[in-house]
């Protein structure tokens, strides 16, 4: 058989695939057409995301996937069909801190797939607020970098908020230099957000070192502003340099290999166990000799792990701090049920700020 016939009927299977595909593909959606409506007959209101479920189908796609297409590629995949069939009803409303082109934009479409209605936001108060109204289904927030550790911000929103944390995605963050300017001896001015400028510290010490920085609102705010001028640079991503069409100077200039940003997933509805969680806290004891410990005491009596804790003012009185604490498992498992009771015992504070599905990927 020659090269040609090969390739032709390569071509032809790939063909045959596409069709098989495609008519699989309509069939899942009808099949979540009509999860909806029994649904909707059930007396069910509002929008029918599940991120349990989600993270439930994405996990046996990773374990199931045999190549040569990634675990990420494929998962990515399957994520985009998922966000297209549940937008037959209606595309989720997806708050984000903006403008388009952030990064936090990209962690909304990495979660929710692209089958959504982007609703970019100033602040981060913001997003919280257009939730709460229930202008929009869910909000996508930064709260921590490898770098830079975490976006007090953030946390602080949930002393007055009372939305829940619904999952979380985590980001590899790429940082280019986005600029019209033909080499770096031509620039005057650098534009991004304080994390990105601080995220890049070392490069732009040895390499732009008496160019003057300026802190902005987001990396996207940025690109739009050096979008026109030829002395001036931003840092940002890939899809602020598409989205505003400012070209790439230099890629990659984030100073740790592995920088990541976390993102938070709000909303206002409790999720259901995926069998891999994690549980967030929000607490704060008196202030009194072994106090934090007692708090923390439960946790290990029960076998809990606990991940991670953070301190922020608690804004009731000076000197006066609540403590942010994320720990293994779900709210309902047992041992994390029982670890909750005996501490919500000890606490002058408790809130437990949600129970979500682990990032997938």
């Amino acid at each position: 058989m020659s090269e040609a016939d090969r390739l032709q009927t390569l071509r032809e299977r790939i063909d045959a695939l596409d069709r098989q595909l495609q008519t699989l593909i309509s069939e899942r959606a009808r099949c979540a057409q009509q999860v909806g409506a029994i649904k909707q007959a059930a007396g069910a209101t509002g929008n029918f995301y599940r991120p349990e479920r989600e993270a439930q189908v994405l996990r046996r796609v990773i374990e199931a996937n045999q190549g040569p297409l990634s675990s990420e590629e494929m998962a990515r995949l399957f994520r985009e069909i998922m966000s297209a069939c549940l937008a037959l009803e209606e595309p989720l409303k997806i708050a984000f801190l903006g403008p388009e082109g952030t990064f936090t934009q990209a962690a909304a479409l990495k979660h929710f797939g692209k089958s959504i209605r982007s609703i970019p936001l100033r602040a981060i108060d913001e997003v919280f607020r257009e939730v709460e109204a229930g202008s929009a289904d869910y909000g996508v927030v930064p709260v921590e970098n490898s770098t830079e550790g975490v976006v007090n911000h953030t946390l602080d929103m949930f002393l007055q908020s009372p939305l829940r944390i619904c999952g979380e995605v985590q980001m590899r963050i790429n940082h280019h230099l986005l600029t019209c300017a033909t080499e770096l001896t031509a620039i005057r001015r650098i534009y991004s957000h304080r994390q990105s400028l601080a995220q890049c510290r070392e490069w732009l010490d040895a390499n732009l070192p008496r160019v003057e920085q300026l802190e902005v609102s987001s990396n996207g705010e940025a690109a739009l502003r050096v979008r026109d001028a030829g002395d001036v640079a931003a840092i940002a991503g890939q899809g602020a340099a598409d989205i505003y069409q400012v070209p790439i100077l230099v890629r990659n200039i984030e100073d740790e290999p592995n920088n990541t940003t976390r993102f938070l997933i709000i909303g206002a509805q409790p999720i259901a166990p995926s069998g891999d969680d994690k549980t967030a806290l929000l607490v704060a004891s008196l202030n009194r000799s072994g106090a934090l410990f007692k708090l923390l005491e439960p946790l290990a009596r029960n076998n809990v792990s606990m991940t991670r804790i953070e301190s922020r003012p608690s804004r009731r009185g000076m000197w006066d701090y609540v403590f942010f604490i994320d720990l293994d498992g779900h709210a309902q498992d047992q041992p994390v049920a029982n670890a909750l009771a005996e501490l919500r015992e000890q606490a002058s504070l408790f809130r437990v700020l949600g129970s979500y599905p682990k990032g997938v990927l």
